[in-house]
């Protein structure tokens, strides 16, 4: 992997010493190596910082010219299927002096422009001046592994890897964008396009823009778009044996690297198919790292040590403990954004574990999302016979009368969500940090909510709007939403900034784009999730492959017992941060109670993470209201 970042500014010079500082910004990105390419006027300038996995040599320096020297590129990422458009390219007359994928990236450009990005299979977010057309165009990969920003202000036209590295420039407005604030008081994380400062943006997964030089007009559009269902009826063994074919394919495609490789074990379904996989292509022992917890509820070694048993891999183990969360306020920053999704530590250290011994690990990322693996899915389908056989005035009086149930009854959310229609009821249950309408008015104190409903903005109805207008069928639009917004902005953006952290490649096959168009197109629900089957499909593949003691039905996900080390070993932490005195934003009665009730034994794990990264977060950034 490798950060890269671009400005343009054409009302004066651009500052040597700035392009320098937003490179150096991402050395954790790429420590390999970094260089910065200035036109003669200097009013634009690309920097980028590499993290070597194909072709070590220079040859791979980046910023990388064509031969004629109007066309430079910024590149981070793999592109799996280079050397197949490389033979295309040469074939063509094109003449290659590196053995790297990045040379193919921008002669594929040179040779199909725009065009050339349907061409790419893999990971990648990249940004090229062409001088012969005074244009800058940047795109991100179709699935959103690889993250890009960008910002205009004040005439210029910024875009980078990460917020940080915009952040570099003294000029940048650090206003907040409070619509972005209710998205991750809901949610955890800040979805779609929105970043926590109001001048900067995310490009979206599958998109490209332009910027024109001359005009300083961007165009954004999408290059892919997620199938909808073909229509046809597959026999469940020819679904099998393709899923299979393109599986192997996609960890074949990602094998490639010329520096030592590994996977992440949890022991689960996806990342035990990674494994299986990679045993079977290799021929010889596999590298895999594994995580674990002393509290048992959530600790799945002895799992993962069942599959590397099985297939013989050369595996390494590391147990999370409380004190390791010291490191949470230095993760955090690593996102600069607030983002509350705790399995952000462990997924630190098991990159970091791993990274000691690889520089590239595969994933088993995507399989929830693509072959219906949430818990949610089952529970919306209820929520969706419940809502067609039950009367619309006795779930009201039923869900007002949950009001006053305990929080500590273990069906009382269930019961208070009888007052939704179905795709209410998905979101509810999918807002993981719970501070949604008339939370946000306890939680906040009266100048932040003043603040916040000046500028209101309801981020479920986004994703409301997304599940009513679907033509895809039921566990096919639950996949999608999630698909758009928690792939890409959680799970994704957690893998990227915690490996990246430690200079550590992470691949994730499942998420291969062939995969995604074979999950939409040919799998209807019922391949999906069959009776109370999650993963039915996918289950079926694990059973010719993996060992047959292994578990296929349990579901912890690569979730942390914060909950339990907040009420435990966090709690004189917890207490300190949220009651400090600098806290200016929050309603501190309101975080009083939330601690006591959770010391209690009322769960308020999520609600307390929430608020304590976003404190962090400020106190980091110096923002204030």
């Amino acid at each position: 992997m490798c950060g890269i970042a671009g400005i343009i500014d054409q009302s004066k010079q651009i500052d040597k010493i700035l392009i320098a500082n937003m490179v150096n910004s991402l050395r954790h990105r790429g420590p390999d190596d970094s260089g910065v390419w200035m036109n003669p006027d200097r009013k634009i300038a690309l920097g980028h910082s590499r993290l070597s996995i194909i072709d070590l040599s220079k040859a791979g320096s980046q910023p990388m010219s064509d031969d004629s020297g109007k066309i430079h590129l910024i590149y981070n990422g793999e592109v799996y299927n280079f050397m197949e458009i490389r033979k295309d390219l040469e074939k063509k007359g094109y003449r290659f002096k590196s053995n790297t994928d990045t040379e193919v990236v921008l002669y594929a450009y040179k040779e199909w422009g725009t065009a050339c990005l349907d061409r790419f299979n893999g990971m990648f977010a990249f940004g090229i001046y062409d001088d012969r057309k005074k244009q800058i165009f940047i795109a991100r990969d179709r699935v959103g592994k690889k993250p890009l920003y960008y910002a205009q202000y004040k005439g210029k036209f910024v875009f980078s890897s990460e917020l940080k590295s915009i952040l570099c420039d003294p000029e940048f407005p650090h206003e907040m964008d409070y619509r972005a604030l209710n998205f991750y008081l809901t949610f955890g994380y800040i979805s779609f396009d929105f970043t926590i400062f109001k001048y900067a943006r995310k490009l979206p997964p599958a998109h490209m823009m332009v910027y024109d030089i001359n005009s300083s007009r961007t165009s954004i559009s999408p290059y892919w778009h997620v199938p909808e269902s073909d229509g046809k009826k597959y026999r469940e063994e020819e679904l099998l044996e393709e899923l299979e074919y393109l599986l192997r394919d996609a960890v074949r495609l990602r094998m490639v690297s010329d520096v030592p490789l590994g996977a992440f074990l949890s022991g689960g379904l996806d990342s035990s198919l990674i494994v299986a996989m990679m045993s079977g292509i290799a021929g010889k022992n596999v590298k895999t790292y594994s995580i674990g917890f002393k509290d048992k509820k959530y600790n799945e070694l002895p799992y993962a040590k069942i599959v590397a048993d099985y297939f013989g891999t050369d595996h390494t183990e590391f147990i999370v403990n409380p004190e390791k969360f010291n490191i949470i306020d230095e993760l955090i920053g690593h996102f600069d954004e607030p983002f509350a999704d705790s399995s952000l530590i462990p997924t630190y250290y098991v990159s970091k574990m791993t990274r000691n011994y690889v520089e590239v690990a595969l994933s088993g990322d995507g399989g929830d999302e693509l072959f219906g693996g949430y818990s949610t899915y089952i529970a919306t389908l209820g929520n969706y016979y419940i809502n067609k056989f039950i009367p619309s005035a006795f779930r009201k009086i039923v869900s007002r009368s949950a009001g006053r149930m305990s929080d500590k009854s273990s069906i009382k959310k269930q019961l208070l969500r009888l007052k939704y229609n179905t795709w209410e009821a998905f979101i509810d249950r999918t807002s993981h940090a719970y501070f949604k309408d008339e939370y946000r008015k306890e939680l906040l104190n009266d100048k932040t909510f003043n603040i916040l409903s000046d500028k209101y903005y309801e981020p479920e109805k986004i994703f409301t709007g997304i599940l009513s207008n679907s033509s895809r069928d039921f566990v096919n639009t639950l996949e999608y939403a999630h698909f758009l917004s928690f792939l890409p902005e959680d799970i994704l953006t957690k893998v990227d900034r915690m490996s990246m952290k430690v200079s550590l490649e992470v691949r994730c096959p499942i998420l291969d784009y062939r995969i995604v168009e074979f999950a939409f197109k040919k799998l209807n629900g019922n391949f999906k999730i069959r009776g109370m089957t999650r993963k039915y499909i996918l289950k079926k593949l694990a059973k010719k492959i993996l060992p047959p003691e292994l578990s296929l039905n349990r579901k912890w996900g690569f979730a942390v017992p914060i909950s339990n080390w907040f009420r435990g070993d966090l709690n004189p932490y917890i207490n300190a941060n949220l009651l400090a005195g600098d806290n200016e934003f929050f309603n501190k009665g309101y975080i009083k109670r939330l601690l006591d009730e959770h010391k209690g034994g009322i769960d308020h794990g999520g609600r307390l993470f929430t608020v304590l990264v976003f404190y962090l977060w400020c106190k980091r950034m110096k923002i204030s209201i």
